[in-house]
């Protein structure tokens, strides 16, 4: 089992968000820590989601962007404060649904390499507009690529680093968990290239 695996099934958001100070009301709903939120506009429960920024995850998403750490370093954070069993990650074990048995060597390292180079594309014109689509001023209203670049760019180098030097564990888990998303981001960008 992966350190997410571990995180995942014992540790909902709102745990871990009321562990690490983030007062949350009966209602499931709290101030959000990823923007100036007079008003509580974030719902936590099992996950969270901020209905005025938009920011969402799950408890390792929320403990790494509140402590600027990446990903993996987020998970392991949670099990040792939690006090939940760690493996450390060159230890990792293979979680069971991270390769199906019809996924052959030839065939894994074909879709690993074509996640690779979509994710590398992405990240090259989410770069791109959050330069090209940066707000002028305060009063400039925010144009819907830069804010996307804004909300993508450290989850996409994530991605890309754990197919560069993730173990073959989070690589498999990567690829099974985000292959879906990989195509309708190809989809997306072929589209953008058309309009061009």
């Amino acid at each position: 089992m992966s350190v997410f695996d571990t995180v995942r099934e014992n540790i909902p958001a709102r745990k871990a968000f009321e562990h690490y100070g983030i007062r949350v009301n009966r209602n499931g709903m709290c101030s959000c820590p990823f923007h100036c939120d007079k008003h509580p506009s974030m719902k936590v429960d099992v996950r969270y989601y901020c209905f005025g920024c938009g920011e969402k995850g799950d408890a390792v998403d929320f403990v790494s962007k509140h402590f600027g750490l990446g990903l993996r370093d987020a998970a392991v954070k949670i099990c040792e404060d939690f006090g939940l069993p760690c493996q450390s990650p060159g230890n990792m074990t293979y979680h069971p649904k991270a390769i199906p048995k019809a996924l052959d060597d030839k065939l894994f390292q074909k879709t690993e390499r074509y996640c690779f180079i979509v994710l590398s594309d992405y990240l090259h014109l989410l770069k791109r507009w959050k330069t090209e689509y940066a707000p002028v001023d305060e009063t400039s209203k925010w144009h819907p690529y830069f804010v996307e670049a804004l909300k993508e760019i450290d989850h996409v180098e994530y991605l890309l680093d754990t197919i560069l030097y993730g173990n073959i564990s989070d690589r498999a888990f990567l690829i099974a968990d985000y292959g879906r998303k990989v195509i309708l981001i190809e989809r997306r960008l072929n589209e953008l290239r058309s309009k061009n």
